[in-house]
């Protein structure tokens, strides 16, 4: 079983920055791709970024590529989601996940385990 809990959100002006933190608790982190998500009013969920077990695999949607890093600290049990050059249209609640595999992912079915989810807000 892992319990995870986001943080980092809030406020930040277009061009501005937020580093997000996904705390996990249980054995098994150090084992668990890991994904960030998003969800923005009226849309679906979707995927913005992953990272393998070790970190040594990243792959991130197109609309952040080159914007936002994925990172992990397996020693603090905690994944982080560096989002730098923030717009708008990233506004939208971020959500953190982990898989019971090693290996990364960018499908939402891919995931057992989902945070609670931390807002983040983008003003033009």
């Amino acid at each position: 079983q892992v319990q995870l809990i986001e943080s980092g959100g809030g406020l930040v002006q277009a061009g501005g920055s937020l580093r997000l933190s996904c705390a996990a608790s249980g054995r098994t982190f150090s084992n668990s791709g890991m994904g960030w998500f998003r969800q923005a009013p009226g849309k679906e969920r979707e995927f913005v970024a992953t990272i393998n077990w070790n970190g040594g695999s990243t792959y991130y949607a197109e609309s952040v590529q080159g914007r936002f890093t994925i990172f992990r600290v397996n020693a603090k049990n905690t994944a982080y989601l560096q989002m730098n050059s923030l717009k708008p249209e990233d506004t939208a609640v971020y959500y953190c996940a982990a898989r019971r595999g090693a290996s990364y992912s960018t499908r939402n079915n891919d995931y057992t385990y989902w945070g609670q989810g931390t807002q983040v807000t983008v003003s033009s």
